[in-house]
């Protein structure tokens, strides 16, 4: 998956997550936060590649393949949460008042598919 893909993804899960807890602090007991769980689910099992092992494969082969294959996966999403939390980070420590995190994690966004955290950008 494509590094702006995987942003765009981790972007969604912190949007989820935010939503998730504004609903909870506001008592809202309906079905939305169970659904936006799923969607966070969702938006990570997108991230994570299928691994394929053939049935006679000895453990150690198991443990290969599925490190080869989660390996990359979990770089890209480390990598892209840490880029959202600094940017969250910076406008906390600049003492932004002035915008809302969603509105960070939107700005982050644009960024995103206006191409500025393509490799090799």
């Amino acid at each position: 998956m494509e590094r702006a893909e995987v942003l765009k993804r981790v972007i969604g899960i912190l949007t989820e997550a935010q939503e998730i807890r504004r609903a909870a602090e506001a008592g809202e007991d309906d079905d939305g936060p169970d659904s936006e769980a799923g969607v966070v689910t969702q938006l990570l099992n997108e991230m994570l590649p299928s691994i394929s092992v053939p049935a006679d494969a000895s453990p150690q082969q198991v443990a290969r393949l599925v490190a080869e294959a989660l390996g990359p996966a979990l770089h890209a999403m480390v990598a892209g949460f840490s880029l959202a939390f600094t940017s969250l980070a910076i406008t906390h420590d600049d003492g932004r008042d002035d915008v809302t995190s969603i509105e960070v994690l939107q700005q982050l966004a644009l960024e995103v598919e206006a191409g500025t955290y393509d490799e090799g950008a």
